[in-house]
């Protein structure tokens, strides 16, 4: 299965942007449903941890589980927004980290940490059984890393010329890298054998956001990229989905 190499990919995929650098805050209804998943992924944190020393196992279709998961990966709250703003950044960055810390909570669950190639029959199962969690998880992380791209790519057209430090510019190609990370995952998860639902929901994100990654990936990024997509489309039976990628594809081949 594909899909365990996310596992991988999705650890440092938030990149290390030096926040202290941003000198401005948002306290939008961005930075409120942030708090919001912040609180509810350590909620879910607790519960996991507890339900996994009990030999229990977490079913997300009811409460607490499902209401926890439904504040962390808030799809309409996050569609809800205006257009990303420069001063978003940092709290976009805590939203996707909680979410991320979930997906791998999730993945891992019932492991004693750290994972090894012994308790790769229990990440295998946690992927079955999980599928659903981790299609939304993981199109809800693409969706918000592009947000984040827009919005830091907003945050460096605003400085100064005098302002564009050296540690800013780093800063900035370090979380474009990250972001490439987290768009490679989505593509080898897509590449693996998804119920079509989760397969739709998933490729449509990448579809919906391909503007910005095409804007932010690197050429020397791009082939791989594209042999993702690739592997991608030979992989999945579903047409919409094929068409998503397809999509994609020729607007990042078509970019210079």
């Amino acid at each position: 299965m594909r899909r365990r190499e996310f596992v991988t990919l999705l650890v440092g995929a938030t990149a290390a942007w030096p926040l202290a650098a941003l000198a401005q805050t948002s306290s939008g209804g961005g930075a409120v449903l942030a708090t919001r998943a912040n609180d509810a992924a350590k909620e879910l944190r607790t519960y996991l941890a507890d339900l996994a020393k009990a030999g229990g196992r977490p079913d997300f279709s009811k409460p607490p589980a499902s209401e926890l998961f439904g504040r962390i990966f808030d799809m309409n709250g996050l569609a809800a927004l205006p257009p990303a703003a420069p001063n978003d950044l940092s709290w976009l960055l805590n939203w996707s980290a909680a979410g991320a810390g979930i997906i791998k909570a999730i993945l891992t669950f019932g492991i004693t940490p750290p994972a090894g190639p012994s308790d790769q029959a229990a990440i295998e199962r946690n992927l079955v059984d999980y599928e659903e969690q981790q299609a939304v998880a993981t199109s809800f992380l693409v969706r918000i890393t592009a947000r984040e791209l827009q919005a830091l790519t907003l945050f460096m057209a605003q400085l100064p010329e005098d302002q564009r430090t050296p540690m800013r510019q780093e800063g900035f190609d370090t979380m474009r890298a990250g972001a490439t990370k987290v768009l490679s995952g989505a593509l080898i998860t897509l590449a693996s054998d998804l119920k079509t639902a989760n397969a739709r929901m998933l490729s449509a994100a990448i579809r919906d956001t391909s503007d910005v990654w095409v804007a932010n990936t690197f050429s020397k990024d791009r082939p791989e990229i594209m042999r993702e997509i690739a592997t991608a489309q030979k992989e999945v039976k579903d047409g919409k989905t094929k068409k998503n990628l397809a999509a994609f594809g020729a607007a990042l081949a078509a970019t210079k």
